[in-house]
């Protein structure tokens, strides 16, 4: 499973890959299942909104319960599945927004606007299952032995290069550490083994939950998630 940046799309990376400003803090609080219900059903109705009308979902937020947890600003990104595969997946490494509006636009952004496939339709909708990936703090690292494959993600920046990738992508794929940080190198148009040297390292952690679960009542797969 793959990745983009709202950068990516819209050429402006300050929002998307801009680290001089972190602020490294503690992990903010875990959302609880009501929580995680309430932004899959805004993911969802903004991206069944969206491909009907064109429209973007504003004022409707007043129908959602937006807890404190849903309305501080925090990095998330949206993926979408269609029969087993990768339909579109697009996020925010960077807490700019409220998340409950970030959900909103990356779930826009995943359904028309990742530049792997075409733009979904309002036909298609109902055959995707959308999942939330909400991201911890970025945490700057020198020490490797500190990455855990399966629990944290990780980006890697070397000059005007970086490139990121979910807790989950690593799991999925039973990479070890090495290999984790030779793909993300890769996926930041790197060399391989350009983390050895002069890249910044940064880890996270993701609290991923998904419609699949929601459904059921049974609890979202938290393997990636911050405990």
């Amino acid at each position: 499973m793959d990745y983009y940046t709202s950068g990516e799309i819209s050429g402006d990376y300050r929002n998307a890959v801009s680290y001089a400003s972190l602020a490294f803090t503690r992990d903010p609080e875990l959302l609880d299942r009501e929580e995680k219900r309430t932004l899959l059903s805004i993911a969802r109705d903004t991206m069944e909104l969206y491909l009907r009308t064109g429209m973007v979902l504003e004022a409707e937020f007043s129908q959602y319960p937006l807890t404190d947890k849903i309305q501080r600003k925090q990095g998330a990104f949206v993926t979408l599945e269609k029969d087993g595969r990768l339909r579109g997946c697009i996020g925010n490494v960077l807490p700019i927004k409220p998340l409950h509006e970030t959900v909103r636009d990356n779930a826009i952004n995943a359904a028309a606007r990742d530049p792997r496939f075409p733009a979904m339709t309002i036909d298609e909708a109902s055959q995707v299952t959308l999942e939330v990936s909400v991201l911890s703090p970025l945490k700057r690292t020198t020490a490797y032995r500190e990455i855990r494959v399966g629990r944290h993600g990780m980006l890697i920046k070397k000059g005007p290069h970086s490139g990121l990738l979910l807790p989950r992508v690593a799991a999925e794929r039973h990479w070890d550490l090495q290999t984790f940080l030779e793909n993300t190198c890769l996926k930041a148009g790197l060399q391989p083994h350009d983390w050895r040297e002069g890249a910044e390292i940064y880890i996270f952690t993701a609290q991923a939950f998904s419609e699949k679960n929601a459904s059921t009542g049974a609890p979202p797969f938290q393997g990636l998630a911050s405990r």
